[in-house]
C-alpha cells in the first residue's frame, strides 16, 4: 500500500533480444537479443511456505545485516542501513490462499487498487483540487545509514517489501511496509477505535517515554495534507484514493534500528486505520516530500535493494551510502505539483535488440505535471502507456512464437505454458536513458509464473493515464539508489 508519494523519473527505456527486424524498431549496437529464463527454479520458488512462528531478535537481525553489508562491494562508516527482512522471516498468520495462483491474483488486485490511487492522487494534484477531498466517509478524525530489514510480503497476497523498526523508548517491535511513494510514516496506536490485525503488538504510547505530541502550530503539523486540531494537539489523515486510509495523533517519536536510533522522527499514531496493509504495523515512508523519513533526516541519499519475491535472503536500505561505482545511472526529476514521487529520465525501450520506435513525449512530463515515469516500490508490475504496451508486447511475442502460449491471467494478456521446459531464451528487455546509457532485465524480472503448473505471464500491463511506473517485480534483484544531492537514480544489477 502506499500513500501518494511515487518515485518520479521522466524517460524510459526497455530493451529486449530479438534478431527481429522490424519497421517499428532499430537494432541496437552490441546488446544481447535473448536473455535466458530459468523455468525450474522460478517455479521452485511458487511453493507455498510457512512464515517463521517468531520475529527474528536482535542478535539474528544484526547477524543477517552484517552478512548484507559484507556482500556489498560499496560501503561507507557514515551511512545507515535497515535491513531488508527475506518474506520467510515475517511472522504472519499462515496464509489463506491455497495455491500460487490465488496468491498472484489477490496481488495482481491489490496492485491495481494501488495504482490507481497513485493515479487519483496525481490528478488531484495537477488540477488543483486540495487532498482533503480524498477524506474517507467514515473515519473520524476525533477518534481514538540506518540498518533494518526489509522483507517481501509476496506470500500475502501483497506487493510490499517491510523492514523492521522499534518505535518509543523502549523501543516496540514492529515491521512496516517500505515504501518510496508516501510521505507520511505511521503505526497503529492504542486505543484502537478500527485497527486491521498485525504481526505485533500494537504500539502503546503509555509506556513510551520520548513519546511526544505536535502541537498545532508544528512546522510538521503545517506541512500535512489533511490535519485538525483538538487542544492544541495536531490530528492527522492519510487517504490513499482506494479506500484506505489511517486517522490520529500526529507526533514526534524515537525511531530505533538494530545499530543506529533517531529521535524526534514526526509520526502518525494511528488509532483509526483500515486498508490494505497486510500484517504490518504501519508504514516508512521514503517518498520526496517534506515530511518523509529522508528528508526528516536529512540525507543526501538512499537506496534499496528488494529481494526477489519469493526470496529468502537478506538486503538492506540505506541511507547516505555512495552510489557504486558500476552504477548505470538516470536523471532523478521532479514533479513541481507534488513532491512525493520519483520521476525518473527515460529515453526509450527496446525488445529483443531492437529499440521500440516509440514517440519521447510517451516517456515525458508536460509543463503542467501530466505524464513522466516514476520509480515506485510498492507498485508489483511496471504500467506503460497503452501504445508503449502494445509495442512492447507486440515486438516480444514475435519473438516468443516458438513457446506455446496460455490464456491470458487478469491484468496479464502475454502467457506462455512452459511446464515441460527446464529453461528458455526469451527476447531481452531494457531500461535506456539519457546519453546512451541501458539497464537490461533479468527474464525472470519480466516472465513470472503465475501458478506453480508452469503458466508464466509477460510481467507489463498497459494503462489509460499518461503516468508510467516502474514496478517492484522489474526492480528485484537490483540496488536502486536515489542521489537526493545530485539528482540521480543509480541502477546497480547485483548489489544486493
Amino acid at each position: 500500500m502506499a500513500e501518494s508519494l511515487l518515485l518520479c523519473f521522466s524517460l524510459l527505456t526497455i530493451f529486449s533480444t530479438l534478431p527481429i527486424p522490424s519497421a517499428s524498431s532499430r537494432s541496437l549496437p552490441q546488446s544481447s537479443t535473448t536473455s535466458t529464463l530459468d523455468v525450474a527454479a522460478s517455479l521452485q520458488q511458487t511453493t507455498l511456505r510457512s512464515p517463521s512462528s517468531s520475529s527474528p531478535d536482535l542478535t539474528t537481525q544484526q547477524a543477517l545485516l552484517q552478512q548484507a553489508k559484507k556482500s556489498r562491494s560499496v560501503q561507507s562508516p557514515a551511512s545507515l542501513t535497515l535491513q531488508l527482512y527475506p518474506r520467510a522471516s515475517l511472522p504472519l498468520h499462515r496464509s489463506n490462499h491455497k495455491d500460487y495462483r490465488s496468491v498472484i491474483l489477490s496481488k495482481l488486485e491489490r496492485d491495481s487498487a494501488r495504482v490507481k490511487s497513485i493515479q487519483t492522487r496525481l490528478d488531484l494534484a495537477v488540477n488543483g483540487i486540495e487532498k482533503s477531498d480524498l477524506k474517507p466517509l467514515n473515519a473520524d478524525l476525533e477518534a481514538e545509514a540506518l540498518e533494518g530489514p526489509v522483507v517481501s510480503g509476496s506470500n500475502e497476497g501483497s506487493g510490499e517489501y517491510f523492514t523492521r523498526v522499534g518505535i518509543g523508548e523502549p523501543p516496540s517491535q514492529a515491521y512496516v511496509v517500505l515504501d518510496t511513494g508516501s510521505d507520511v510514516s505511521w503505526v497503529q496506536c492504542e486505543p484502537c477505535a478500527d485497527c486491521y490485525q498485525q504481526a505485533d503488538p500494537i504500539f502503546r504510547p503509555a509506556a513510551s517515554s520520548s513519546y511526544s505530541p505536535l502541537s498545532c502550530n508544528s512546522e510538521q503539523c503545517k506541512a500535512l495534507d489533511v490535519s485538525e486540531c483538538r487542544a492544541d494537539q495536531c490530528l492527522y489523515e492519510v487517504s490513499y484514493g482506494d479506500g484506505s486510509y489511517t486517522v490520529g495523533d500526529f507526533v514526534q517519536e524515537k525511531i530505533t534500528f538494530s545499530e543506529a536510533s533517531v529521535d524526534k522522527v514526526a509520526i502518525g499514531c494511528g488509532h483509526n486505520n483500515e486498508g490494505l496493509f497486510v500484517g504490518s504495523a504501519g508504514l516508512l515512508g521514503l517518498g520526496g516530500g517534506a515530511l518523509s523519513f529522508p528528508r526528516q533526516i536529512n540525507t543526501s541519499s538512499f537506496s534499496y535493494c528488494l529481494v526477489d519475491r519469493d526470496s529468502n535472503a537478506a538486503s538492506t536500505l540505506e541511507f547516505n551510502s555512495p552510489l557504486p561505482s558500476g552504477a548505470v545511472t538516470a536523471p532523478l526529476r521532479r514533479n513541481r505539483e507534488l513532491d512525493t514521487f520519483y520521476y525518473l529520465g527515460i529515453t526509450g525501450i527496446s525488445v529483443g535488440g531492437q529499440l521500440l520506435s516509440i514517440p519521447p513525449s510517451s516517456f515525458q512530463m508536460d509543463e503542467v505535471g501530466n505524464g513522466g515515469v516514476i520509480v515506485d516500490s510498492g507498485t508489483a508490475v511496471t504500467r506503460l502507456q497503452t501504445e508503449v504496451y502494445n509495442s512492447l508486447r507486440d515486438t516480444f511475442v514475435k519473438g516468443t512464437q516458438h513457446l506455446p502460449s496460455a490464456n491470458g491471467v487478469a491484468l496479464f494478456d502475454t502467457c506462455y505454458n512452459l511446464a515441460s521446459m527446464r529453461s528458455v531464451q526469451v527476447p531481452a528487455v531494457g531500461f535506456h536513458f539519457p546519453d546512451g546509457k541501458s539497464l537490461s532485465l533479468p527474464a525472470k524480472n519480466y516472465l513470472i509464473p503465475v501458478d506453480s503448473d508452469g503458466t508464466f505471464c509477460l510481467a507489463f500491463a498497459p494503462t489509460t493515464s499518461s503516468l508510467s511506473i516502474i514496478g517492484n517485480v522489474q526492480q528485484q534483484g537490483t540496488r536502486v539508489d536515489f542521489d537526493l544531492a545530485n539528482s540521480l537514480v543509480g541502477f546497480s544489477p547485483n548489489e544486493c
